[in-house]
């Protein structure tokens, strides 16, 4: 299936072009249109990312599918694409949300439609091209314009406080990614005019140069995960945000800073990489337990998910700072089973303020009765949340306290209270909200599930446990990548 074609291009600019397509509906006397045109374009940005797996050789740790074409010959600029074992399965995953984030707005936006859909498939084509940019600065376009159309929407489609949200999400990765081009800067002389990623990955660079690069790249791509401390803006962007944009935050941007660390900083600062750890490691740490007290004290539920995300993002960066196979792979899977799982929750929450309007945990409980269908799937959600064995939750988590008890056991052990605290605060939540009396007459009045709400929830808990259960297909196609930046990080940089 499409053999031939220029697949990370289709997989860029199918959506794009959707989403352009569906801007010139217009008005929102065309909003069924918009609708449809909205979701071929987002089946058809899916459909052509599946050969990018099929068609993957997982024994080859090079780029593959790999596109070149001169873009701005005056400072050697290319449009260069290409992904490995480490980048493919993320275009896929971006690909698939953006397919759940059509369906779930489809009945929910009534107002501005159009541009509600369209920025969602600019975004997922904007978002697959950061992840398969070859070149320094087509990677840097690709960063900052994503933060365009969730700026959008949050800011238009956000809750009350949502333009104090957008701006404050805004500010945050533009201040963190203006280093990140002064190290591109930097590095595009010492290369002597190159803005090819894997020119800078082979140079040979000072220690002092390398603590300084690895700075400049940690502040952004640290604000992207998020990391503690710099991790305020994401609750309240989670708040705000409407459901999509929730999804998408959660299951994909907060990926790319994760990314981040694995094509930059640890390829091109390795010395620095090794000599940084042990600070990486205890702000990851903090993130897993501190946050998750926080989030135990939450009475949103959106921003409880949210610190959640945070805690669980502080497992992927603790993964990879181990410097073992098994910790970031760990990390990877990590990264793909918190995609699935932060948009099943989010999209449950999703459902009950459209019923509701309302996300205070208080202000629910006894949906058992009134939504059994749907308590179910939050049952499983939340328990794929909290680390359950066979759902996808447990599998990173599990993978990197394996890895981390081979470094050191104060690691593993604080690691490992996050599948404590992880189940009281995602279980304490769901026992306020799902069991008890109805309090609250309007959850008297609320209806269960419909077929399309059921569709992309059962999609999702689909997901969940065919990872639990079998991850093998999604570590099979990481594993020659993962050794072979391995390897590489192992291999001194200073000249």
């Amino acid at each position: 299936m499409l053999a031939g074609y220029p697949l990370l291009s289709l997989s860029i600019w199918v959506p794009i072009i959707a989403g352009v397509l569906v801007l010139a509906t217009g008005s929102d006397r065309n909003a069924p249109l918009a609708r449809w045109i909205a979701l071929l374009g987002a089946l058809l940005g899916f459909i052509v990312t599946l050969p990018l797996y099929t068609r993957f050789d997982p024994f080859s740790a090079s780029m593959q599918f790999t596109e070149l074409a001169r873009w701005i010959p005056a400072f050697n600029i290319h449009y260069h694409l290409g992904v490995d074992g480490i980048a493919m399965p993320f275009v896929l995953l971006n690909s698939f949300t953006t397919v759940l984030v059509v369906i779930a707005g489809w009945q929910v936006i009534q107002n501005k439609t159009a541009q509600y859909m369209a920025a969602f498939l600019i975004m997922s084509g904007l978002i697959n091209g950061v992840f398969a940019a070859m070149d320094a600065m087509l990677f840097y376009v690709f960063f900052e314009a994503m933060l365009i159309p969730m700026f959008l929407v949050i800011g238009i489609w956000g809750g009350p406080n949502r333009v104090y949200a957008a701006v404050k999400f805004f500010l945050y990765t533009l201040m963190g990614s203006l280093l990140m081009l002064v190290a591109f800067i930097y590095l595009y002389f010492q290369s002597g005019g190159s803005f090819e990623i894997l020119d800078y990955q082979r140079l040979p660079i000072g220690m002092s140069a390398q603590i300084l690069i690895f700075i400049a790249f940690f502040l952004s791509f640290a604000v992207k995960v998020p990391m503690w401390p710099v991790h305020t803006w994401l609750p309240d962007a989670h708040v705000e945000a409407p459901t999509g944009g929730s999804v998408v935050l959660a299951a994909i941007t907060l990926k790319i800073g994760a990314y981040g660390f694995l094509r930059f900083n640890l390829p091109i600062a390795p010395d620095a990489s090794h000599y940084l750890s042990g600070f990486i490691i205890t702000i990851s740490l903090i993130a897993v337990v501190y946050i998750s007290f926080v989030a135990l004290a939450q009475s949103d539920m959106k921003k409880l998910i949210a610190y959640s995300s945070i805690s669980h993002m502080g497992f992927v960066t603790l993964g990879f700072f181990m410097f073992n196979t098994l910790g970031m792979e760990g990390g990877l899977v990590q990264m793909i089973s918190h995609g699935f799982i932060s948009a099943a929750m989010f999209l449950s929450v999703g459902v009950m303020y459209d019923r509701l309007h309302s996300r205070q945990i208080g202000d629910y409980g006894g949906l058992a009765k009134k939504m059994p269908m749907f308590a179910a799937f939050f049952m499983l959600f939340a328990m794929a949340n909290a680390g359950l064995p066979a759902t996808s939750g447990f599998i990173g988590e599990f993978m990197v306290i394996m890895s981390a008890i081979k470094v050191n056991f104060w690691y593993a052990f604080l690691a490992a209270t996050t599948l404590v605290l992880g189940a009281a605060y995602t279980l304490w939540m769901y026992k306020r909200v799902v069991f008890g009396n109805i309090t609250n007459p309007h959850v008297d009045d609320m209806q269960d599930i419909g077929a399309r709400e059921f569709g992309f929830l059962a999609v999702l808990a689909v997901a969940v446990l065919a990872m639990g259960v079998y991850p093998k297909p999604v570590t099979d196609v990481m594993h020659t990548s993962v050794n072979n930046l391995l390897a590489h990080v192992a291999q001194s940089k200073l000249p």
